[in-house]
């Protein structure tokens, strides 16, 4: 049910309370049994303190993130059959093929919903009085620091995408043409090809353990097609490559006031708290849209809250894109509380940066295997073709889902989310047992 004791607790303190923990959140009630049952305690000397603060960092991780598995428990000592019986346990919480969000959500957002004041569902959100789309409207000014008429508001970063997309390739001057990255989600093509859009795949180039932008080929590509949108993912996925601020504003400074710069910066919290860029870029560029989520970072995507930010010349897009009588009120207080826990989420991607590092660690050094490095909460791994077959009978088997890449180029290629710490060592032993035939 739990894995039995956490092994990555050595020494003394803290690991029949971390255990405890787990057992708690997997609904084991205590039961007291005083004067019911004896006790037998073997006599040891005392164990070392060294590592108490780390065991005591391991145990807050439990109760925070309402551990139940752990990564280096009795199932080391069991054989295959009964370890598959175990893991086939997990089989409802093991999709990493998506980039959902294998965690739980901060006290703060469960507080919000479980606190919602139903009454608000009585009136629409829009403050009319002060010219105001809405409370989360007002709440992404304060925070980002930016003028609340330049702030976007959608249904998931998909929504703001798709209406800047339809929006500016449907304007009267006919022109229907989109560069979007060669490696990229395929939702970008989709939305345009809804409005008979042209998209045309600007190059990513293979730099050791990641992928780059060719800013040359770039430029020129721009300056012959003369597209009406360029778009830009940063985190691009599926390749986790990001661009810095100083290499967006070197690129927009290339890019003519006539095209219109769409950055989906999905998984850019990954990266960086840092956000002043978004208004100095949003302020000097005026032909730019920014649109971030609360579904990656946050871990929220069944909640579909979006949000961006846009230079204040592109007021008319943003009559277009904003609902006249607001947003879901309840993903609005959710969203806010969420943005106002950053720390429980911080904590969460330090946890996957760890993982990530464990990855790059073991499955790197395997023949015919290469991880590529990623600043979003997936990570890209190079994979021997022969292998593929006995690869996805494996992870079929241990019930979990990762994301096989079939698009030419890259069809050699695994997308693996990263999950709970007990969830990417499975799918690290995984691997490593398929190639070790």
């Amino acid at each position: 049910m739990v894995n039995g004791y956490d092994e990555n607790m050595i020494g003394w303190g803290r690991e029949d309370s971390e255990i405890a923990c787990r057992l708690i959140n997997a609904g084991v009630r205590k039961r007291i049994i005083k004067n019911a049952g004896i006790v037998f305690h073997l006599y040891h000397q005392d164990n070392s303190r060294a590592q108490f603060n780390i065991n005591n960092e391991i145990l807050q991780r439990t109760i925070d993130e309402k551990r139940i598995w752990c990564s280096k428990g009795v199932n080391q000592y069991l054989t295959e059959k009964k370890n598959r019986k175990i893991n086939m346990r997990q089989k409802d919480l093991n999709f990493l093929d998506r980039n959902e969000f294998n965690y739980s959500p901060s006290k703060e957002v469960v507080e919000a919903l479980k606190n919602f004041d139903i009454n608000k569902l009585c009136f629409y959100t829009r403050i009319y009085d002060e010219g105001k789309k809405s409370i989360l409207s007002v709440f992404l000014s304060e925070l980002y620091d930016i003028d609340e008429t330049q702030v976007l508001l959608g249904y998931g970063g998909e929504d703001i995408l798709k209406q800047a997309v339809h929006y500016f390739l449907t304007e009267e001057d006919g022109n229907k043409t989109m560069l979007i990255p060669k490696f990229s989600w395929w939702y970008y093509k989709s939305i345009a090809d809804e409005v008979n859009g042209r998209t045309l795949q600007y190059p990513l180039y293979e730099d050791g353990n990641t992928f780059k932008y060719d800013f040359a080929a770039m430029k020129d590509m721009i300056q012959k097609e003369n597209p009406k949108i360029l778009l830009l993912a940063s985190p691009n996925n599926p390749t986790g490559n990001g661009l810095t601020p100083e290499e967006l504003d070197e690129l927009l400074a290339e890019v003519p006031a006539k095209t219109k710069v769409l950055i989906d910066e999905a998984y850019a919290s990954f990266v960086s708290t840092d956000t002043r860029y978004i208004k100095e870029l949003v302020n000097k560029y005026p032909n730019l849209i920014i649109s971030r989520t609360l579904s990656k970072f946050y871990g929220l995507p069944g909640l579909r809250m979006g949000f961006g930010f846009m230079s204040k010349e592109l007021e008319k897009f943003s009559k277009y894109s904003n609902k006249y009588l607001g947003y879901n009120r309840i993903s609005e207080d959710i969203a806010i509380a969420a943005l106002k826990s950053d720390a429980h989420y911080r904590n969460i991607a330090k946890l996957m940066n760890e993982d990530r590092a464990r990855y790059e660690k073991e499955i790197g050094v395997l023949p015919g295997f290469k991880v590529y490095e990623s600043v979003a909460n997936f990570i890209l791994i190079k994979y021997p073709i022969a292998l593929k077959e006995a690869l996805q009978k494996a992870f079929a088997e241990q019930s979990y889902k990762v994301k096989f890449m079939n698009e030419p180029d890259i069809n050699t290629h695994l997308r693996i989310t990263l999950g709970r710490p007990e969830q990417n060592r499975i799918v690290i032993d995984t691997i490593k047992e398929i190639a070790s035939k």
